[in-house]
C-alpha cells in the first residue's frame, strides 16, 4: 500500500510540473486526454453523383462544430441545411426530405416563429470551394435526444443552388437541392 501511494503521489508531482528530483527544472507534464467527442460526417456528392467533399460534424459545449470542405460548387453563396431523413438519391435529393425540425417551427433565423433545428447559415463558394467552419446550436449528435440528427431515419445534409433568405417558411427560397450527404457517426 505504501509503494501505491508514493506512485500516487510521484503523479502528482510530475503532473503538476514541480520538480521532484530537486534539480530545479521541471518535469515534462503528462497530458490528461478529456473524453473523445462524439463525431459524424457526410460524403457530398452532387446531382450526377459525383463526390465534391465532406462535411464533419464535431460535439462540443456550444453545440456541433460543423466543418465543410467542398470542391466543384457553382461560385456565389448557398443555402445549407440538415434534413429529416438520411438518404440522398439523385438527381434531386428529394429523399432527405424536409428540414430537420423537431420542434415544429417555422424556416429561419430571422423568423420570429423559427428557426428549424437543421437551419444553418449560408456558405460561400469562390473558385469552386467552400471551406468553412460555424457551431450549430439547434442539434446534437447524441442518439436518444430530441434534437438528435440520429433517429430512426438518420439526417443529410444538403447544399442548394441559391442563397437561403432566412425568414421564408418553409425553405428560405434557396432553391434546387445540388449536394447532398447521409450524415453518418465516426465511431
Amino acid at each position: 500500500m505504501k509503494r501505491n501511494l508514493f506512485l500516487i503521489g510521484t503523479s502528482i508531482i510530475l503532473l503538476s510540473g514541480c520538480s521532484f528530483f530537486g534539480t530545479g527544472e521541471k518535469e515534462a507534464t503528462i497530458p490528461v486526454a478529456a473524453p473523445e467527442a462524439l463525431q459524424a460526417e457526410a460524403k457530398m456528392t452532387n446531382t450526377e453523383g459525383n463526390e465534391v467533399g465532406v462535411v464533419k460534424f464535431t460535439e462540443g459545449d456550444e453545440g456541433v462544430l460543423v466543418s465543410l470542405n467542398l470542391t466543384n460548387v457553382p461560385d456565389g453563396k448557398h443555402g445549407l441545411h440538415i434534413h429529416t431523413v438520411g438518404k440522398c438519391e439523385q438527381p434531386t435529393f428529394e429523399s432527405a426530405g424536409a428540414h430537420f425540425n423537431p420542434a415544429n417551427k417555422k424556416h429561419g433565423i430571422e423568423n420570429p416563429e423559427g428557426p428549424h433545428a437543421g437551419d444553418l447559415p449560408n456558405v460561400n463558394a469562390e473558385n469552386g470551394q467552400v471551406v468553412t467552419e460555424f457551431v450549430a446550436k439547434g442539434i446534437t449528435l447524441e442518439q436518444g435526444m430530441a434534437n438528435s440528427i440520429f433517429d430512426e431515419d438518420g439526417s443529410a445534409i444538403v447544399l442548394h443552388e441559391n442563397v437561403d433568405d432566412y425568414k421564408t417558411d418553409p425553405t428560405g427560397n434557396s432553391g434546387a437541392r445540388i449536394a447532398c450527404g447521409v450524415i453518418t457517426p465516426i465511431e
